[in-house]
């Protein structure tokens, strides 16, 4: 600013008036500040003015299992939106599922003082978060619920959901459906195995734990398990893909096999109605999950002070033909 006003032959008072649209600046004098700020280029430190005045600094924090995941990709456009509407400025960070990456990443941003957290949480303690909500910055949890704090949480109708994949496969007369699982220290995978127990309780199924395989959704594992799954003296018929990943993976090792089983995903995923078979998903709307979630967030900043919600979004059954192989 110091150097504007040298420039401008104006006081550092003047440039700040014309940096921030203040009154009682003569035009000829702003348009003169002006050309001085474009000649060198100066920007000025909103974040440095808003703590100066013991403001909002216009961010809030999004951390998140892994930005590369379109799921993910999904909810952060939405949150941004929501954000936008509010002047504010998201800051988006990857866990990749470690409980200490998470946290560092929390505190780094509220080190920045950001005015909210949107965390999907990757372990269960989160009483580092305490004295920050203590002081006054609001937390909001989607996807998976916290475990050891009570806040704001959005989440989707995990077992409902897979429930109502194996009651669709039922339908179709399958018997040994199997099920393909996420890491079982996350939450949503240990959700949906609980709704997949449950719907094979509902559709008269025996739950067989041979048809259930739980782990980290790479490739070769995937692959892996459906080998096991699909062979032997009484093979699955019918398997339910506990993720979008894993639905990807499943879908790709199964590309070139004859006999292959009916394929329910949960989540949806981009192409899916255009692969042969088309894929039937339980699906939920991603966008709602991080709209839902900033809103509550947005409107703690705007002073909500009632008790800590939980949200739970509904899911629906996309019938698209891989689900719908009737065995014979």
């Amino acid at each position: 600013m110091s150097d504007v006003a040298r420039l401008a032959g104006v006081s550092i008072k003047t440039v700040s008036r014309v940096v921030n649209d203040e009154p009682g600046v003569h035009p000829g004098t702003a348009e003169r500040v002006l050309a001085a700020i474009e000649q060198l280029g100066f920007r000025r430190n909103v974040g440095a003015r808003n703590l100066r005045r013991g403001s909002s600094t216009g961010t809030v924090g999004l951390i998140l299992e892994d930005v590369a995941n379109p799921f993910y990709s999904l909810l952060t456009r939405a949150v941004e939106e929501v954000a936008r509407q509010h002047g504010r400025l998201v800051l988006t960070g990857s866990s990749d599922e470690e409980p200490a990456r998470e946290r560092d990443l929390a505190l780094e941003f509220c080190a920045r003082r950001v005015d909210g957290l949107l965390i999907v949480p990757a372990g269960l303690q989160h009483g580092y978060l305490v004295p920050e909500m203590r002081a006054g910055t609001p937390v909001v949890f989607l996807d998976r619920p916290a475990g050891d704090v009570v806040a704001d949480t959005v989440l989707v109708d995990n077992i409902g959901g897979t429930a109502e994949a194996v009651r669709h496969l039922a339908s179709f007369g399958h018997r040994r459906v199997a099920f393909l699982g996420d890491s079982p220290g996350i939450y949503t995978a240990v959700e949906r195995l609980r709704g997949f127990r449950e719907g094979c309780a509902r559709a008269g199924l025996r739950y067989d734990d041979d048809l259930v395989v739980m782990g980290p959704p790479d490739e070769r594992g995937v692959a892996a398990a459906l080998r096991r799954l699909l062979s032997g003296p009484d093979p699955a018929t019918a398997v339910v893909a506990g993720n979008n990943r894993i639905t990807v993976h499943a879908v790709r090792a199964l590309a070139h096999r004859p006999d292959r089983p009916a394929l329910v995903g949960f989540d949806d995923f981009e192409l899916a109605d255009l692969l042969d078979p088309p894929v039937t998903v339980v699906a939920h709307d991603t966008a709602a999950l991080g709209r839902v979630a900033a809103e509550l967030l947005f409107g703690r900043l705007d002073g909500d002070s009632s008790p800590p919600r939980r949200v739970v979004l509904p899911v629906r059954l996309v019938a698209r033909g891989s689900g719908e192989v009737r065995l014979s």
